[in-house]
């Protein structure tokens, strides 16, 4: 037998303690990974479209710390898209906000907010403009000249798994009445 000119070195086999190590490491990079991203993206108008807060107007309602009225056992809700905008035409602005619960996998369902200033300055929940239980993620969210924007993705039927929405669904929300007023700005169609 002829001996290698490099002594046998341990860490060059691959043995099952490697890989459960190997798995180890990259599930808690996984899991941690949540904490680590980027705060979520926000969608305001300025002055120059006409649908912006001007200096010396109110401030809109902030949506972090809201109790909004979702289930979400041991972990918390997230907002997270939000859209800026006076949406009954009264010069205060209002915010649009898309929530979910903190879920550690998957992709859980949004529910849409509307938030106006209470009469002490408080955030106040005012109208659901999608309930969770609709089983929809929100990938877009927007207010312009007092109509709230949004995309829906969202399932063609109960069979069809979560984690792949199969329907796409561009909405509008206009207010008209004394309520937000659905219209769907697109039929539906595949993803």
């Amino acid at each position: 037998m002829q001996h290698p000119a490099v002594p046998d070195l341990a860490h060059t086999r691959a043995r099952p303690i490697h890989w459960v190590a190997t798995a180890a490491a990259v599930a808690g990079v996984v899991a941690l990974s949540p904490l680590l991203a980027p705060g979520p993206a926000t969608a305001r108008h300025t002055a120059a479209t006409g649908t912006g807060t001007a200096p010396g107007r109110a401030a809109p309602p902030d949506a972090e710390g809201v109790a909004f009225p979702l289930e979400c056992g041991p972990v918390r809700a997230v907002v997270a898209r939000k859209a800026v905008g006076d949406l009954d035409g009264d010069g205060r602005p209002e915010t649009v906000a898309a929530v979910h619960c903190d879920a550690p996998m998957g992709t859980p369902p949004d529910g849409v907010y509307v938030l106006t200033r209470g009469d002490g300055g408080a955030p106040r929940l005012v109208a659901t403009l999608v309930d969770p239980a609709e089983r929809r993620t929100v990938t877009r969210l927007a207010v312009r000249d007092g109509v709230v924007l949004a995309t829906l993705l969202g399932y063609s039927s109960a069979t069809v798994p979560s984690c792949c929405p199969d329907l796409s669904d561009d909405v509008k929300w206009r207010w008209g009445n004394g309520v937000f007023v659905r219209e769907a700005a697109a039929g539906a169609r595949g993803v």
